[in-house]
């Protein structure tokens, strides 16, 4: 039996699949706790550096399934009014790997939620992307929270207020997608773009990707500071070391990840 996601790593880059095509992978609650697993496992393993989170058949993920909206939301622990929620990839999970979307179709709800915690997201062209939630009398919350972080307010808002879809070209235009190309070229331009991010030393990316987005919360000297200490301890690393001295030897680095 296919699982509702699936995990595959080939050398550093993980492949995480949502895997409910006959659904256009809409998240019910087995989806969700795999789809949580697998990014608490891709965190944890100091072997996977880079992932790409795609979808299987026509559709990259058709958001929650109504049949199922519970479930989909996955679980929490505490009252009704202390309840963590944090709880997943989409809603922000502490995650400084680099993550690439490759969006392969309509990319609803949660999946284009998911897309704005990416930090390259290719599309193809027969991708589309939306917010439905308001058509149905229900608020997009996290979405809301983060599309003003990364487009134009009016962009924003026309993903947010207006309930509908809009087309891989629009979204390149608005810059929530960072490329659009050929639906058959969509994983090989994913997969290249991941064995690059492989070629960097991956305790510095994670560093400079971390100082990226907590900085963004801080004032000028808090972020200073703070991305002065992540150098500090970056380059105490074994991987400083090695880069320093493939640079004066004039030969590319092998990277340990410690």
């Amino acid at each position: 039996m296919d699982t509702p996601v699936d995990y595959r790593q080939q050398g550093h880059v993980v492949t995480i699949t949502y895997n409910r095509p006959e659904r256009l992978n809409a998240i019910n609650g087995p989806m969700r706790d795999a789809l949580n697993a697998a990014w608490e496992r891709f965190r944890a393993d100091e072997t996977a550096w880079v992932a790409i989170i795609t979808g299987a058949g026509r559709a990259f993920c058709a958001g929650a399934d109504l049949s199922d909206g519970a479930g989909a939301t996955g679980t929490f622990a505490g009252t009704f009014w202390e309840k963590p929620t944090i709880n997943s990839f989409e809603s922000g999970l502490e995650l400084y790997k680099p993550v690439i979307a490759a969006v392969n179709g309509p990319c609803i709800g949660y999946g284009l939620t998911a897309v704005t915690f990416c930090d390259f997201v290719i599309a193809s062209d027969a991708a589309t992307f939306g917010y439905p939630e308001v058509a149905i009398g229900t608020p997009t919350i996290v979405g809301a929270i983060r599309l003003p972080r990364r487009l134009n307010w009016a962009d924003a808002m026309e993903l947010l207020l207006l309930g509908e879809s809009i087309d891989a070209s629009r979204a390149r235009e608005m810059g929530l997608v960072w490329r659009v190309v050929p639906a058959n070229t969509l994983l090989d331009e994913a997969n290249a773009l991941a064995e690059r991010l492989c070629t960097v030393a991956p305790l510095a990316a994670r560093a400079t990707k971390e100082v990226a987005m907590r900085a963004a919360e801080m004032g000028w000297l808090e972020a200073v500071r703070f991305g002065e200490t992540m150098r500090i301890v970056a380059n105490a690393t074994d991987d400083a070391v090695e880069g320093r001295a493939a640079r004066a030897e004039r030969r590319p680095p092998e990277w340990r990840g410690r």
